[in-house]
């Protein structure tokens, strides 16, 4: 008999600590009918009943919520990356040419036994 009574208690404490748990750890929204302070002290003086009321009655269904948009950078969006058009500017080709025909020039009077070309 003995076994069985401590068995209970341990059950009973099991219980009231994972509804104790659960009663803090839920969503402000999904809690219903009382403040969450008001639950934690019913489940706390009142083991067993504290318990199932709170699993029964405060603890409310998840909230339907409007589905999340997922934030990205504007390098990662398409719809951003198709609205920006770099502007060409023909100098500028022709800087980059004359800087590269340089480039070509410098390489080449830096490394007079080169054979590769």
């Amino acid at each position: 008999m003995a076994r069985v009574l401590l068995a209970l208690v341990i059950v009973v404490v099991a219980f009231t600590v994972y509804a104790l748990v659960d009663c803090l750890m839920l969503q402000k929204a999904r809690v219903r009918a009382l403040p969450r302070a008001a639950w934690f002290f019913i489940v706390l003086l009142f083991p067993v009943i504290g318990g199932l009321l709170w699993f029964f009655i405060g603890r409310g269904r998840p909230v339907a919520s409007a589905p999340r948009r997922r934030v990205m950078g504007p390098d990662d969006d398409p719809d951003f990356l198709g609205s920006v058009r770099p502007v060409r500017d023909p100098d500028e080709d022709e800087r980059i040419r004359e800087l590269e025909k340089r480039l070509a020039e410098t390489d080449d009077d830096a490394d007079p036994g080169r054979t590769d070309r």
